[in-house]
């Protein structure tokens, strides 16, 4: 099954997530389809949190990909 999910990156207590495509099996941090956005959890100002290309989103749940629960609370959050 593929799913839209979060790939935690960044260094100790300063998470930055990538939001990837990818197939439910993989690690959590491993091989994915494709990336189409982030989340910045602790930013500044001056940068932006959160980022998604909607046109992605769409293409793939059309296809059959599975959205995370964090994924769909950041998609109505930021809308």
């Amino acid at each position: 099954m593929v799913k839209i999910r979060l790939s935690r990156h960044g260094s100790k207590k300063k998470p930055f997530y990538k939001i990837v495509v990818t197939d439910s099996r993989s690690a959590r941090n491993g091989k994915f389809i494709e990336k189409i956005g982030f989340f910045n959890p602790i930013y500044h100002k001056k940068e932006k949190s959160f980022s998604i290309n909607i046109d992605k989103v769409k293409y793939w749940t059309s296809v059959g990909a599975k959205i995370s629960n964090r994924i769909q609370s950041l998609i109505k959050k930021n809308k």
